[in-house]
């Protein structure tokens, strides 16, 4: 009997260790978010369908509104595994999805297709994000912000702000003459 109840401890050893991860996974999902996610499985395609890619990036939360998804797409900013498409392009799980905007391009991999919006906790776990990181706020610096109610700027300010932007690349401001 000895023996049995060591093997019965060595199978409880065994096994204890694979049990807390499982928990801790399941610990680690929050309740409404499952629910959350499960509701937007319920009203996601079913087996066979796809997802418009518009409507994709739209549901993920990767731009505000559906037609700012359609115009991005029309305008060449979205690229499906390399290709740019048409707003009704239906996209699957697995397509690598590339969105430009605003000087950022965002690089995500499709893990669940879904329809309509949902939150972003759930939003996130619908893709797998490989952007490179955004630039720091420090190094794009505003040019040229001036007051409020202070009027239309003068000759002087016109020539600095000129100045200013061909130091930071962007304007053709005439070298300083003085």
């Amino acid at each position: 009997m000895a023996s049995e109840d060591d093997e019965a401890r060595g199978d409880g050893a065994a096994e204890a260790p694979g049990q807390p991860d499982e928990a801790k996974a399941e610990q680690a999902v929050d309740p409404k978010i499952a629910a959350a996610v499960a509701a937007a499985e319920a009203a996601g395609p079913q087996n066979g369908e796809s997802v418009r890619v518009d409507s994709w990036i739209w549901a993920v939360r990767l731009v505000k509104t559906r037609s700012m998804g359609a115009t991005a797409c029309k305008g060449g900013h979205v690229r499906v595994n390399g290709q740019n498409v048409k707003p009704s392009h239906a996209l699957r799980i697995g397509d690598e999805v590339r969105l430009r905007q605003e000087n950022r391009e965002r690089i995500v991999i499709v893990k669940r297709l879904i329809r309509k919006r949902v939150g972003a906790p759930v939003a996130v776990q619908c893709f797998v994000d490989n952007s490179p990181p955004p630039p720091p706020r420090e190094a794009v610096a505003p040019a040229g912000i001036r007051d409020r109610g202070t009027g239309r700027p003068t000759k002087r300010d016109r020539r600095e702000l000129e100045r200013l932007r061909g130091l930071m690349g962007g304007g053709a401001g005439r070298p300083h003459q003085g």
